[in-house]
């Protein structure tokens, strides 16, 4: 019952007593060990299959300029004009960028995704719920779909949070257990967010680029 889960918690976390910060310290370490996968290899990743150039100059320098906005106001919405004006330095298309920088911070929540993801399970091994298999791939699933939903706003992933829990059981009070730290992880999930939208926008840019080269190759 909830009430045997919810003995199960308090008898967890008096019985740890400090040491209940090192899982916070593992919690916190997952997390941006993840998302700086995600920023540092995975997007890069992806930008070079498709640029064919060394992606990381430009990565650095969106973390730079643009990332340190976002990470310290903490919304993906604050940051549209400064990953705007990022890519008018970067010579791209305005009417491409115009419409994949606002719609990037609307639905492209990497960080978003990952930190609901992480912290669902989380929550489940403070319950002391072992997670099967389904239930597993029923986080990702359902994670991707609310990150997509998700607010450009600090802390509305969080919110979000309650629609993963509830999706495989899990008691939505969880959430006051990481309530606590949220406004860490919302730093890097923003960061991770923009990073993100800039890339996709470059790659977009560049295959646009491509395709008009293309049509004026053959009209020749």
């Amino acid at each position: 019952s909830e009430m045997c889960i919810r003995d199960r918690v308090y008898t967890n976390v008096s019985g740890n007593g400090l040491a209940i910060f090192t899982q916070y310290g593992k919690l916190l370490a997952l997390l941006v060990g993840t998302m700086l996968f995600m920023a540092l290899i995975v997007s890069p990743f992806i930008m070079f299959i498709y640029l064919g150039c060394n992606p990381y100059p430009l990565v650095f320098r969106c973390l730079r300029e643009s990332g340190l906005t976002a990470f310290f106001t903490r919304s993906s919405a604050a940051n549209i004009p400064v990953n705007m004006a990022l890519c008018e330095k970067l010579g791209l298309d305005k009417d491409m960028y115009s419409v994949s920088i606002p719609l990037g911070a609307t639905i492209n929540m990497d960080g978003t995704a990952i930190y609901q993801g992480v912290c669902a399970i989380f929550i489940a091994s403070c319950y002391g719920i072992h997670l099967t298999l389904p239930q597993m791939l029923t986080i990702i699933f359902t994670a991707t779909l609310a990150s997509i939903g998700t607010a450009g706003v600090p802390g509305a992933g969080m919110v979000m949070l309650a629609m993963v829990l509830t999706s495989v059981g899990l008691p939505v009070d969880g959430i006051a257990l990481v309530a606590g730290v949220d406004r860490i992880f919302d730093m890097g999930r923003t960061t991770v967010n923009i990073t993100g939208d800039a890339s996709c926008c470059v790659i977009v840019s560049n295959l646009e680029k491509k395709r008009e080269a293309r049509k004026m190759a053959k009209s020749m």
